[in-house]
């Protein structure tokens, strides 16, 4: 079997290499214009790890260090945890990884902290590099970071996140069709909420239908959010760990989807079903929730600076009553689940066209809980809603 076929066989949605080849050469670009000698970067899940699969198309998971150096002249070398004698990734799955490099690092394992700092060193000695950027400065751990510093001082360390995310957050022709692929996937979950929504079944057992179904669809992981409660209650917004109540006749169900799809692109979706009619609480609520998210919307232009439109949705939210957005109400989606630009006010990424965000302003109080979250495609004539499933409040 020749390692072509392997490929085609192993990766169920790969990125086409003409779409490496574009993020690799306008990285070098802005490298060179800056004068940085070799990135840095270590992801160790898909939720938050995007920059390792943007430059490599392969996935840093279960909280395993991945290390990818990307030098400005050269091909990439990548450091997983596996063995020195049989490196993973498989050398059949790497384009652009001139060296592949293996060592038995874990973070519980304090004592092997030095194992990818060690080979980091080397690399950056051999190749003699004096300008060093660190990817992801939040995402490197305190070890390693003490490491380099210690044994490579004469090195002009710099955090080069900026760089890459001005790049990142601004999606190719190619990427666009595997977000709207992760879209559609999203909006087939809404669609098949009715066939599984019950009196009597359990939230824990409509996640594992939810997953069992995006799965199916060419989603690799999913954060699903979710809580059922009686009418004229708020619905609680809850993680995996809380979801346990049974459902019952007239109660209502708030589910959040965010998940990545085909080619590990993330988007998300969250809306509300009852099972009976919904309460006047809920239904002002959610019209509310729909207004705000229509009005941030209106603001996604180029140029546009998220800061400001923060302060333009919270006027705008005071004028209707409610108090200001306290929390993340929008920000990018890619890679990450969670990327930039994020509507917040240290934000310095303007709004590009063929960025992609998502918005979902909450709005609770003693009786309702309500959100309308979908992803908009922003582009050169304003933003484009890519969900397709209907923005109201779902009675079965």
């Amino acid at each position: 079997m020749t390692e072509n076929t392997v490929f085609k066989e192993r990766i169920r949605f790969p990125i086409p290499t003409r779409e490496l080849a574009r993020r690799w050469s306008l990285v070098r670009e802005a490298m060179q214009a800056q004068g940085i000698d070799l990135l840095v970067m270590q992801n160790d899940n898909k939720f938050l790890g995007g920059y390792v699969r943007y430059f490599i198309d392969i996935p840093a998971e279960h909280a395993y260090p991945v290390t990818v150096l990307f030098p400005v002249d050269d091909e990439m070398t990548t450091i997983f945890h596996s063995s020195a004698q049989n490196p993973a990734p498989p050398a059949w799955s790497a384009r652009g990884i001139k060296t592949r490099q293996g060592a038995p690092y874990l973070r519980t394992l304090h004592y092997t902290n030095h194992y990818d700092a060690e080979e980091i060193v080397k690399v950056i000695k051999g190749r003699k590099d004096k300008k060093v950027g660190i990817v992801g400065m939040g995402l490197i751990n305190a070890a390693l970071y003490q490491y380099l510093h210690e044994h490579l001082p004469h090195v002009d360390w710099v955090d080069a996140s900026d760089l890459v995310d001005e790049i990142k957050a601004v999606k190719s022709e190619d990427e666009l069709i595997y977000v709207r692929e992760s879209v559609k996937v999203h909006d087939a979950f809404a669609s098949a909420m009715p066939a599984i929504i019950r009196p009597g079944i359990y939230e824990y057992e409509i996640r594992a239908e939810i997953k069992r179904l995006l799965e199916n669809l060419g989603s690799e992981e999913q954060l699903i959010m979710l809580g059922s409660s009686p009418a004229g209650t708020p619905t609680p917004h809850l993680d995996t760990f809380f979801q346990n109540r049974q459902l019952n006749s007239g109660d209502q169900i708030l589910i959040m989807v965010e998940a990545n799809g085909p080619g590990g692109f993330y988007s998300e979706i969250m809306r509300t079903w009852c099972l009976g009619e919904p309460s006047q609480e809920l239904h002002d609520l959610w019209e509310a929730s729909k207004k705000i998210q229509d009005f941030a919307a209106s603001l996604l232009k180029p140029g546009a600076n998220p800061p400001e439109i923060i302060d333009q949705v919270n006027r705008f939210m005071s004028k209707t009553g409610f108090p200001p957005e306290g929390r993340l109400f929008g920000h990018g989606q890619g890679y990450d689940l969670v990327e930039r630009p994020a509507f917040v006010k240290h934000e310095t990424l303007k709004l590009k066209a063929n960025m992609v965000v998502a918005l979902h302003p909450i709005l609770a109080n003693d009786k309702a809980f309500a959100c309308c979250c979908d992803d908009f495609l922003i582009t050169e004539n304003g933003a484009e809603r890519l969900q397709k499933t209907p923005q109201e409040l779902i009675i079965l």
